[in-house]
């Protein structure tokens, strides 16, 4: 008993020199969930307490139990490390691998490319953090915050209700919608967490009351995603058809990129490198949708950053090969850095391809940024960035490297002013020009 007591004793002495009043005040994020940066300060002070405290009573603990059986305590460090390496929480709280070898390999069926006319794109880069975002509409709420895993702004959405585009958006026949999606059950336990996204046609695009659950009074398709991928098909009749993917499923905490490519009555849905639904007839002919939305019900709340919507399949043999020109935008890096993106495959498959049926044409590539930043070290991005795209052409589509030369030009020569989220997007782009 005098041991025990000693013991308690110790552990609560460390605990008052590593945790003052104000850490022990201090959120601290167990779950690695999405986070303002001004907290997670305050988070890492904490935990560097934290630690200090646990190491000390760690310590303690060795020093008091030193004849403890040998095999008895391998056996819980073990089962300590397995429970660890099994946690959706742990993975969570780790910063991302980046593999960019394998994931290229993964993709090597992915198939999708973006449209080339960009109509709608929205990084939430120019809103305040702590602010709902200036293009959106909600009868929920939301925010848009930065993360401790992620680059970049990202609009977090809460609540219960739905999250739509302002003013809707008239969409032609053939288009594509991207985004970047993270998701967290809202509850601790909650393993069926999931969120909807809809594409409909709505009589008022303003009112995201107009059909309650079933929005439009022309048809749509309501999609959800998170522990499962679902779709279920409307018109004026009613459902039509509807389908369930159960093993197309969003880690909690993890990124993901999703694409949607819309031609007439045909919905191909890519879930990262992954083709999760293909359907021919799910739109009646001439069906055109003027709004989308994000289905929010409390159970596994999306944030989502990079909101891309274009048209135009690009023909890029035509643009390559009888223009001389070819620009594109279905390359991708992050922010300030020159590796490529692996949704990029299928617009690297498709140059690839050009090029592999005219074997006698060079080209040259440059890489231009937006207007943000130093232009030194913009036109330096610029130029590693062009010279990852022909290494990526080299080393996974086997083009020859003497056909390529590269080169940057920063933000030297802009097609858009810098002044919104969606002309920076069309001044960040690559270009191919043949010689």
């Amino acid at each position: 008993m005098k041991e025990l007591n000693k013991f308690l004793f110790f552990i609560v002495t460390v605990c008052i020199i590593a945790f003052p009043t104000n850490s022990i005040n201090a959120q601290i994020d167990v779950k690695g969930k999405i986070r303002n940066q001004s907290i997670n300060r305050a988070d890492q002070r904490t935990g560097e307490g934290i630690d200090k405290g646990l190491d000390a009573v760690e310590d303690g603990v060795k020093s008091m139990f030193k004849k403890k059986d040998k095999k008895e305590a391998t056996e819980e460090e073990t089962a300590e490390t397995t429970s660890e390496e099994n946690s959706e929480t742990t993975k969570t709280d780790k910063k991302p691998e980046t593999k960019q070898e394998v994931a290229f390999a993964s993709y090597s069926k992915y198939d999708f490319i973006p449209g080339e006319k960009l109509i709608f794109f929205d990084d939430f880069s120019q809103g305040v953090v702590g602010d709902f975002p200036a293009l959106w509409n909600t009868n929920a709420s939301g925010e848009i915050v930065t993360t401790n895993l992620y680059q970049g702004n990202w609009f977090q959405m809460n609540g219960s209700g739905c999250i739509a585009l302002d003013n809707g958006i008239n969409l032609p026949d053939n288009y594509t919608i991207e985004y970047d999606a993270i998701v967290n059950p809202v509850e601790e336990n909650n393993t069926a967490y999931e969120y909807g996204f809809y594409l409909y046609s709505a009589e008022n695009a303003k009112d995201l009351s107009e059909g309650g659950a079933v929005p439009g009074l022309n048809g749509g398709i309501k999609m959800s995603f998170g522990y499962r991928s679902t779709y279920s098909a409307y018109d004026e009749s009613g459902y039509t058809i509807s389908g369930e993917k159960d093993n197309a499923i969003m880690k909690a905490g993890k990124k993901y990129h999703f694409a949607f490519w819309i031609q007439k009555t045909r919905l191909r849905v890519y879930l990262d490198e992954a083709k999760i639904f293909d359907l021919p007839k799910v739109f009646k002919a001439g069906f055109k949708s003027n709004q989308m939305r994000f289905e929010l019900w409390e159970s596994g709340n999306p944030t989502i950053t990079n909101f891309r919507i274009a048209t135009g399949l690009p023909d890029m043999r035509s643009k390559l090969i009888t223009d001389g020109k070819l620009v594109t935008y279905g390359i991708y890096f992050d922010i300030n850095s020159d590796k490529v993106k692996p949704e990029s495959f299928g617009t690297l498959k498709s140059i690839a391809q050009v090029l592999t049926e005219n074997p006698t044409v060079r080209v040259k590539i440059y890489g231009h940024t937006d207007g943000d930043g130093d232009a030194s070290k913009n036109l330096d991005l610029s130029k590693r960035r062009a010279a990852s795209v022909k290494s990526e052409l080299t080393k996974n589509f086997s083009i020859d490297a003497s056909r390529i030369e590269t080169d940057g030009k920063g933000k030297t020569e802009p097609i858009a002013p810098n002044d919104t989220p969606s002309n920076k997007a069309l001044n960040r782009r690559v270009e191919f020009l043949k010689l």
